[in-house]
């Protein structure tokens, strides 16, 4: 039963990888009156997939990965992944949501997904799986309160300590029982108790933890969060290392804003601070920080054909105590410390990131260009440096085609490496 399902699995994302890329090809080549034609057919599914009966989700994403990492066979791979869900309509206040997602390579499988044994080949951390990944319960009968319970995403502030890696095929979800107020003016209170994460490996993790996150919002200013969460692991196979490792206190404060100085210029900021400790039973005592500073400005609207330019200089330190190093392990941390992926966890020296973005929409194109220098925060060790940009094409409000680039280079940590990724994405 277990290889005919996997074979089920594989054969539908088969399928909807040809209809997919199929479909992607039409648009490209044909341009507006593809736009058109297509924008037509997704009212027609958009009608389909939702009613009195409640709403189907669907979310398809094609890509191509290409690695090469000094010291590794160069890695290529296509995973393609399906989200599958129902919504139900509400009842009494209750409201339901499952989904299935499923992911596996459509023409190669050339790469290391850290589970096939191919560990002579750079990683691409997309393995072929298929699983449940939200299955929740809600309840909004009480005003301006949520409450919702079982397998969901939970996304907070940045998403830097908790968050769904939503850059991977599989996502991150959490077993958790979540709760969210907002009847207090610009105050928002969001609350979880974690009892199991489901990772991008589609692995179970086992842990006790209590998460906090309290937000005031100063209108046209920026908003000032306070948060703490306490991750108590309780499996010593998936706890760090050492057993317990990850087990961790971490306080901290926020404040993420913009406001306009002049028309059509706006200043951007971002402050935050925390510190982190030992928790239950993680054996090694330590004390580090964590700083963040964003500086920059925004220029919404043109009338040329550049549109939305941005520009931010920024400053992250995670901080280090006795070799031992801060820890994200629930975050995404993918978005953050460059996208080539080396500093996924922190080294135990820490590190400290001083990085600049540059963004801006070309012809209905956006670019990203990303400038990373990475050092560590104990020593005068220099990591390395490296280069990320992307490039982002959306077709009408379904499709997303994107490109993306990114080459570290390496001065006294791990190795030369650079990706590439090509991928499409259709979401209803």
């Amino acid at each position: 039963m277990g290889k005919y399902l996997t074979w089920s699995c594989s054969a539908l994302l088969s399928m909807a990888g040809s209809l997919l890329l199929g479909t992607s090809f039409a648009l490209m080549m044909t341009g507006g009156t593809a736009l058109a034609a297509e924008s037509t057919t997704s009212d027609g599914v958009e009608d389909a997939l939702q009613g009195d009966w409640g709403q189907i989700n669907m979310n398809l994403r094609y890509r191509f990965e290409h690695v090469e990492q000094d010291g590794l066979k160069t890695a290529n791979g296509d995973p393609i992944r399906l989200r599958l869900g129902y919504l139900t309509p509400e009842f009494g206040g209750f409201q339901a949501f499952a989904e299935f997602e499923g992911n596996t390579p459509l023409f190669t499988d050339d790469y290391n997904s850290t589970l096939n044994g191919k560990t002579e080949y750079a990683v691409i951390a997309d393995p072929s799986k298929g699983e449940l990944n939200q299955a929740w319960l809600s309840l909004d009968a009480v005003p301006d309160t949520l409450l919702k319970a079982g397998r969901q995403k939970i996304l907070y502030d940045n998403q830097r300590f908790i968050g769904a890696v939503g850059w991977r095929q599989l996502e991150q979800t959490f077993d958790a029982v979540t709760l969210l107020n907002q009847s207090i003016g610009n105050f928002s209170a969001n609350a979880a108790y974690i009892w199991n994460v489901r990772n991008i490996f589609s692995q179970d993790v086992n842990m006790s933890s209590p998460l906090a996150n309290l937000k005031y919002t100063f209108p046209d200013v920026g908003s000032l969060t306070g948060y703490g969460y306490w991750l108590d692991y309780d499996d010593p196979d998936n706890s760090g290392s050492p057993p317990y490792g990850l087990s961790t206190q971490t306080i901290g404060l926020r404040f993420d804003g913009s406001t306009a100085v002049a028309d059509n210029f706006k200043l951007l900021y971002t402050a935050e601070y925390a510190n982190q400790t030992d928790y239950q039973d993680n054996p090694t005592a330590f004390n580090a920080d964590y700083y963040h500073f964003i500086g920059g400005f925004l220029v919404p609207n043109g009338d040329s054909l550049l549109t939305n330019i941005s520009a931010k200089v920024a400053y992250e330190v995670q901080g280090e105590d006795d070799g031992v190093s801060f820890k994200t392990p629930l975050g995404t941390n993918h978005a953050f410390s460059g996208w080539a992926d080396q500093f996924l966890t922190t080294p135990a020296a820490g590190l400290r990131d001083l990085y600049g973005i540059l963004s801006t929409n070309i012809a209905g194109v956006k670019i990203d260009l990303i400038y990373h220098g990475f050092e560590s925060d104990e020593g005068d060790s220099d990591y390395g440096t490296e280069f990320d940009t992307m490039l982002t094409k959306k077709f009408g409000k379904h499709y997303t085609l994107q490109a993306a680039y990114a080459n570290y280079s390496a001065d006294e940590y791990k190795t030369d490496t650079k990706k590439f990724w090509l991928q499409i994405t259709m979401a209803y």
